[in-house]
């Protein structure tokens, strides 16, 4: 006794002085769904559960869960939030619901907003620039998550009271000017998010898969986000982190401690589940208040209560079954004896009151036994459960150990195939076509690549898939390569169309519409066929030696070779002299 009170003194000091330095880490968590003026949203409330249940159990100290909020509830949450981050090292702002863009600034929409005209966003909206004053007091990381990106309705009808203010699809690109802030949108700026098929959008379902995960490093969590979204939307969405962090990593939930080098410590609850077990297996009252005495709370007295209840109802069974029988064993007694008739009368109220009796104790007894069997149902589930987490952390360990023993990588770039991928959808997007996104870094990747640097003025290596090459291509607002069409078609903007000649005409190998059934020579010169040649009189052949003779001929049309040129090919000397007069530059 006297060395786990010893113990029990450490471990409560340890405790003490290990939470008062730990960071102190909160966060608010909004999501609104039901929208009074726009049909429901049906993820942005459950996305925001999910959220609040993953920061909670990745040990935050506080989390404010907020759902459906109007713009008052809104400016009161935030207002409140200031105050909590105050003293916090880490501040997060999760928001799940409609977002707006208007000028180049976004606007978190409560659930009583209108918005009627595009002024209406001042008064019934609130901006990002609102939430980051929010996380502002926050010493060490400060992080907006919107899960907002959608296509918004309130757009569609938002009357313009000024012709050149004008309102994006999703949401801005922003550059937050504090140091250690990141935004993370859903879908990059100037494109709209999926809500998926599921109870959660896309974009939250794989971030809770990474970005509390111990140690590792926010750009790097979002990066596994980015790479999950695109796999599971067909590369349609794309998250985009925006901000910049120094050069130390920055992870939401602080990697976990290094094991001691005299060996990994004993559990201290060793000892109280070997002496809960050695209590189950005596199965009696007094067992489990010994055990009740010495641990008095925790997940085992819990336990250890149920089966102490379990006993004592079957205790109280059996003393009511044993009335029961010695009140029906004396009115069998009375009976045969002859007795009174209300003294049978009585032995027989007294034996159906202790039937009664039996049967009310067996129910409980059923109760207490079923709750019992629960308990123990989960607290072997509880330990298999455990056991098999230090089994995947030993062999976490050992791998890391592995990795650690491996000689330095050699310096060629290895590149995932999520890498080659997303650089083949961006080059599709510039419109240096690949082929087939599939992740497989060949000869057609290649080529595309090679192109858009040609068009692009870059020397990227086209050998391998690199995150620079991703990075450069990203960066380019629009089409890049030329579009090229194949025959039959022509190019308008970004789109190959197809071309239509009208009745009577059919296209050529030259993309151009003749009439069935010309000429060759006419096929070669369509516009010769445009424009008749009529004989025409003295005066105009004497203009046209005129203007042979003086050089007037060279200076409009050129040398010889040009219009002239080509109309001999066509007609006799004069007539060409007489259709070089009439061009327009001579």
């Amino acid at each position: 006794m006297g060395a786990l009170r010893w113990f029990s003194l450490f471990f409560f000091i340890w405790l003490t002085c290990g939470s008062a330095q730990a960071e102190r880490r909160v966060a608010l968590v909004i999501g609104n769904s039901a929208y009074e003026k726009v049909a429901r949203l049906g993820n942005p409330s459950s996305d925001a559960a999910l959220v609040a249940e993953t920061l909670k159990a990745a040990g935050f100290d506080l989390v404010d869960l907020r759902r459906d909020l109007k713009v008052a509830d809104m400016r009161r949450a935030l207002r409140d939030f200031v105050e909590q981050s105050r003293d916090a090292e880490v501040a997060v702002v999760y928001y799940a619901g409609h977002g707006i863009e208007v000028d180049g600034v976004n606007y978190l929409v409560p659930t009583d907003a209108v918005l009627e005209r595009d002024t209406d966003i001042y008064d019934e909206a609130l901006s990002l620039d609102r939430v980051l004053v929010a996380i502002e007091p926050a010493k060490k990381l400060r992080l907006v998550v919107l899960d907002a990106c959608r296509d918004s309705p309130f757009s569609k009808v938002m009357k313009r009271t000024l012709a050149s203010r004008a309102i994006g699809r999703g949401l801005a690109k922003v550059e937050p000017s504090s140091p250690n802030t990141l935004i993370a949108f859903a879908s990059k700026a100037g494109s709209t998010a999926l809500d998926g098929d599921g109870k959660n959008s896309p974009f939250t379902a794989a971030m809770v898969h990474h970005v509390t995960k111990p140690g590792l490093d926010l750009r790097k969590a979002f990066g596994y986000v980015r790479d999950e979204v695109l796999k599971s939307t067909a590369n349609r969405q794309e998250p985009y982190l925006y901000g910049s962090l120094g050069g130390d990593d920055l992870s939401l939930v602080p990697a976990a401690a290094a094991p001691s080098p005299t060996g990994p410590q004993a559990d201290p609850q060793t000892a109280i589940r070997r002496d809960y077990e050695l209590a189950l297996q005596l199965g009696t009252h007094d067992g489990w208040e010994a055990f009740l005495s010495q641990y008095p709370d925790g997940f085992y007295a819990n336990l250890a209560r149920a089966h102490a209840k379990k006993i004592a109802a079957e205790e109280t069974r059996a003393a009511a079954a044993e009335k029961a029988r010695l009140a029906e064993q004396e009115r069998v007694r009375l009976a045969a004896e002859g007795a009174r008739q209300f003294e049978i009368e009585k032995a027989a109220a007294a034996a159906k009151a202790a039937e009664e009796a039996r049967i009310a104790a067996e129910k409980v007894k059923q109760i207490e036994q079923d709750k019992a069997a629960a308990a123990e149902r989960a607290r072997l589930a509880q330990e298999n459960a455990a056991r098999e987490q230090a089994i995947r952390e030993k062999a976490s360990r050992e791998k890391n150990q592995q990795v650690a023993a491996l000689p330095p990588p050699a310096e060629t770039e290895q590149i995932s195939a999520d890498t080659a991928r997303a650089l083949q959808a961006e080059l599709r997007r510039v419109g240096c076509n690949v082929g087939v996104v599939d992740g497989v870094w060949g000869e057609p990747s290649q080529k595309a690549l090679d192109l858009f640097n040609k068009h692009a003025g870059m020397k990227l290596n086209v050998s391998v898939a690199t995150t620079d090459a991703l990075d450069a291509v990203r960066n380019k607002g629009g089409r890049i390569c030329p579009l090229t069409c194949e025959n039959g078609y022509r190019a308008e903007g970004d789109r190959c169309t197809k071309i239509t000649c009208r009745k009577g005409y059919v296209l050529n190998d030259e993309n151009e519409c003749e009439k069935k059934g010309a000429s060759p020579e006419a096929k070669k010169k369509p516009e010769l066929q445009q424009r008749e040649v009529r004989p025409s009189s003295s005066s105009a052949v004497t203009r046209a030696d005129a203007a042979l003779s003086n050089g007037t001929y060279q200076k409009c049309m050129g040398p010889i070779t040009g219009c002239y040129a080509r109309a001999i090919q066509q007609m006799d000397p004069q007539r060409a002299k007489i259709w070089c007069s009439r061009q327009p530059t001579c």
